[in-house]
């Protein structure tokens, strides 16, 4: 049974399962989630934990399979934690969870309480046959990233919780924003950074003035994401997105192709749509998925063609940019020439209640 982070207590109060498997790489919100269940356990009775980490190929299966089932002489029952940080068990890995499964479930978790920590999984890993089992002997628990437009709306229950909230109307609402905007991408940051306001100030609301001088910039930023950014229109964000990603060190040239993979693709889906295939297929195609999908539909109302076409050109010459060469219309810096790129596109992305027949000039 697959339930999500929010379902865990609930699920937890109807009784243990005999095996919970948590994964996903949001490592806050995993850890949070283990602590959880590790603590309904020693409520029912675990008085012993066994931690057994999976790394290389040459762990030691047997061993798991044989300590899980010899109880200590000074405990009741115990909780076994299986850990791999990988996500790939492996032939035998994937032979001894099966039957680890069989085990825990014909024991119904009497006697053993099993915690299997997984990083975030593909399609694949997802429909093997190891993973169907941790699911079938169990609870499997999601953990899914809190992505930037849920992330004030997270921001404020978290400080509900330490008895803070921010001000009511829209100078609360620039507040969470501000903060969301300082912690996006670091979740775990977020969470140190809400209870340092819990200890810097007392309960009751907080001003946007107390959390602009207590909260760092720490925020971290996927270059995938600055794509979803960009095509979503949102200018000031994706500017602030590229900025930290040259602050933090990242490639221009990783950068440039996820933006120029973005036009491409644009484009491959312009093409398809215009020789009649639908929408659905067409993203399918240009192997577009998940929340791309969303902002690939928007944007692809408000491009044209000849619109496309000299983004398409942009790219190119920006791919020389992050190579070396240089354009005499455009700046000799790699990352002034990505910020045109981003701006170019944010600004047509931007634009709503007209038709997608604007050009675009190269020396704007």
């Amino acid at each position: 049974m697959q339930i999500r982070t929010d379902a865990l207590a609930a699920q937890l109060k109807r009784g243990l399962a005999p095996v919970y498997t948590v994964w996903g790489d949001e490592a806050l919100l995993a850890q949070e989630a283990c602590d959880t269940i590790r603590a309904a356990a020693r409520a029912a009775g675990c008085s012993e934990r066994q931690v057994h980490t999976v790394a290389g190929a040459h762990f030691d299966w047997s061993s798991l399979l044989g300590a899980a089932q010899a109880l200590s002489l000074f405990a009741d029952r115990q909780l076994v934690e299986i850990r791999i940080p990988s996500g790939k068990p492996g032939k035998e890995g994937s032979d001894a969870l099966q039957r680890y499964c069989a085990t825990a479930i014909a024991g119904g978790g009497r006697d053993v309480i099993t915690l299997v920590q997984l990083p975030r999984l593909d399609g694949m890993q997802q429909k093997s046959a190891w993973f169907a089992a941790l699911d079938g002997a169990g609870v499997s628990v999601r953990v899914l990233p809190v992505d930037r437009a849920a992330l004030p709306a997270w921001i404020a229950q978290r400080l509900s919780t330490q008895g803070q909230s921010v001000v009511s109307g829209a100078e609360g609402q620039r507040a969470l924003a501000f903060f969301a905007d300082r912690v996006e991408g670091n979740l775990l940051a977020a969470h140190q950074e809400i209870q340092k306001l819990g200890l810097l100030y007392a309960a009751g609301e907080l001003s946007f003035e107390q959390i602009e001088a207590a909260v760092l910039n720490v925020a971290r930023y996927d270059v995938f994401k600055l794509g979803e950014a960009v095509l979503a229109g949102q200018a000031a964000r994706a500017l602030r997105m590229l900025e930290g990603l040259e602050a933090e060190g990242e490639a221009a040239v990783l950068v440039h192709w996820t933006l120029a993979e973005d036009i491409r693709g644009l484009k491959r889906v312009k093409d398809a749509l215009g020789a009649g295939k639908p929408m659905p297929i067409a993203l399918r195609e240009a192997r577009v998925w998940g929340a791309k999908e969303r902002v690939f539909e928007r944007a692809l109302g408000l491009l044209s063609e000849s619109t496309l076409a000299h983004l398409l050109e942009a790219a190119h010459i920006c791919d020389g940019l992050v190579k070396g060469l240089r354009h005499p219309d455009w700046p000799l810096d790699p990352w002034q020439g990505l910020k045109r790129l981003v701006l170019m596109l944010a600004e047509e992305t931007a634009r709503t209640g007209r038709g997608a027949t604007t050009r675009i000039a190269l020396t704007a």
